[in-house]
């Protein structure tokens, strides 16, 4: 079985567990042999590496100092 992408609200500690555990399961299905032996489509390839560029933009934004 193939996990769903659905968008959900993880900034809720509710929506985080949901998240994270939809994450558990995306890569326990990527670490089975029979779907780790297959060919991943160019799409794929290319929307994971946007989601990578877009996280890692994230990381070089500067780091506030406001204290709250």
């Amino acid at each position: 079985m193939r996990p769903e992408r659905q968008p959900q609200n993880w900034r809720s500690e509710a929506g985080s567990r949901l998240w994270l555990s939809g994450l558990i399961a995306a890569m326990e299905h990527a670490t089975r042999p029979d779907v780790r032996c297959q060919p991943v489509a160019p799409e794929i390839l290319t929307a994971l590496r946007a989601q990578l560029a877009l996280t890692a933009s994230f990381r070089s934004a500067p780091i506030s100092t406001l204290r709250h």
